[in-house]
């Protein structure tokens, strides 16, 4: 039986930080009519163009559709992609406290659609030689006092380089942690109260796995070595796996129709995010971050979900 979700009066007063890289979500719509003749490539018209909140704009943006108090803490340049995502937030009323770096890009993801399918991806990302929120701990020390969950999203993209203290400062703020992770070395998030890899991303951290039992070994070592709470794994098609304190809960992958898993993995930790705010146990945060992950995954592109969808 699906656990009861929080009512709307209730989750609109959770409030979660969201902290990490900010990206810009571009969408080139078009129709392709013929193969160029200049190499063996489709040519696709562009008739229109759409721009979306991406990383950790889009956590923020789906605890914001879920009806969350939600602010948002990262870095952006100074240029136009920056201000195209200082409109998006504004125009969503998520409260965003963006730092302007003059020495960074900020990122954009531009994606050319054609015949209703993704046919091309450029990245305009440059990593910064710099920490680009190390000015900001401030204002994250004086944003931890008025949030219940702090929520960081690792794009790896240059934005948390230092993440250990501020897991330090929110853990001894007494606010859960939980991270959306990037990269090999996972030593960085010790201490959080949950992290949420996907499968590759933790097959490359512990290596394979051969049997649900070593897999559980791998899990528990890895918690216990880095002082974690618990870790949800995300499965794809074989759904999610919490472990936590020696006990082992799976939820089977609800999806019924996939048509782009992009930002999946923002819906499900912004999902389990609010929920634990609410004062739900893992476990059952978990069968809505599931549930929650089968629905946006039937979305085009980058998405979010709203209380309605989530509990019909």
């Amino acid at each position: 039986m699906k656990p009861l979700l929080p009512s709307p009066e209730h989750i609109a007063h959770c409030r979660i930080l969201v902290v990490g890289d900010v990206m810009l979500d571009r969408y080139w719509h078009g129709e392709v009519t013929r193969i160029s003749p200049e190499a063996p490539v489709p040519v696709v018209h562009i008739r229109r163009e759409e721009n979306r909140l991406g990383g950790a704009a889009n956590v923020a943006l789906n605890l914001k559709t879920l009806g969350a108090q939600v602010t948002l803490l990262s870095m952006v340049g100074q240029d136009e992609a920056a201000e195209r995502l200082h409109e998006l937030l504004q125009q969503h009323g998520i409260c965003a406290e963006l730092g302007r770096d003059p020495d960074m890009d900020t990122i954009v993801k531009l994606r050319v659609i054609g015949r209703a399918q993704q046919m091309l991806r450029i990245d305009f990302e440059k990593e910064p030689d710099h920490e680009v929120l190390a000015s900001m701990l401030g204002h994250f020390s004086t944003l931890l006092q008025g949030h219940d969950v702090v929520l960081f999203s690792d794009y790896g993209k240059g934005g948390l380089a230092h993440i250990p203290q501020m897991i330090d400062m929110a853990r001894r703020a007494g606010k859960p942690v939980l991270i959306d992770p990037k990269g090999h070395d996972y030593s960085r998030y010790a201490g959080a109260t949950v992290i949420t890899p996907n499968r590759a991303e933790f097959t490359q951290v512990v290596g394979s796995w051969h049997s649900e039992e070593q897999l559980q070994h791998k899990a528990e070592a890895f918690c216990q070595q880095l002082g974690l709470q618990a870790l949800l794994l995300t499965r794809s098609e074989e759904g999610m796996t919490l472990f936590q304190a020696g006990q082992v809960h799976s939820v089977p992958a609800q999806a019924r129709e996939v048509a782009d898993v992009t930002g999946a993995g923002d819906t499900v930790i912004a999902t389990l995010a609010l929920l634990l705010a609410c004062g739900l146990p893992l476990e059952q945060a978990m069968h809505w971050a599931n549930h929650a992950a089968g629905l946006v995954v039937a979305k085009f592109g980058t998405a979010s979900l709203s209380y309605e969808e989530l509990s019909a």
